[in-house]
């Protein structure tokens, strides 16, 4: 029997779902390997598009013609990837969230974020311009760029969360 809970993430951690999920043989390390399956698909996908900007790969394929094909495979496994990964939290919430690397990975999410608003509802409205050039604007360099740092950045945090539970009570 768990603790009485004293804030929102204890909820989350001790209730029947996650309780279930933390102490079950086969749910945490299924979800676990979804979640990795899925960030792998972002990632791989992502760094088609993100290279591509950068001028280094395909560049006999328009950028819009490799975003339409990539994109739909990125965000599916998004959104498989968000899925797993709210359920692995609410399995230990209250350590994740006093966990710097499972912050500092939450932080590079939504910088990731950002910078794909910001390419796509300002930057890409010339995409007319650039499609099909190998030469990028550099605009469009700096946003590649800062993709693959902050999704690099995302897997390096992730990664150091499972080594570090438990350490930062």
């Amino acid at each position: 029997m768990y603790p009485e809970p004293t804030n929102i993430w204890e909820s989350l951690e001790y209730s029947s779902f996650g309780t279930m999920v933390a102490e079950s043989t086969w749910m945490f390390p299924t979800l676990e390997t979804l979640h990795v399956i899925a960030l792998v698909t972002v990632l791989g996908t992502i760094f088609v598009v993100d290279l591509r900007m950068l001028g280094l790969t395909s560049n006999k394929f328009a950028v819009t013609k490799t975003s339409n094909d990539i994109l739909p495979w990125t965000w599916g496994a998004f959104v498989l990837a968000a899925i797993t990964g709210t359920l692995l939290f609410v399995s230990k919430a209250s350590s994740y969230v006093i966990n710097p690397y499972f912050l500092w990975k939450m932080a590079m999410l939504a910088l990731a974020g950002l910078n794909m608003m910001y390419f796509h509802f300002i930057t890409y409205r010339t995409v007319s311009h650039w499609d099909r050039d190998a030469t990028m604007p550099v605009s469009v360099k700096v946003a590649g760029a800062l993709s693959l740092i902050f999704w690099l950045l995302v897997v390096f945090f992730g990664r150091a969360i499972g080594f570090t539970l438990g350490m930062f009570y």
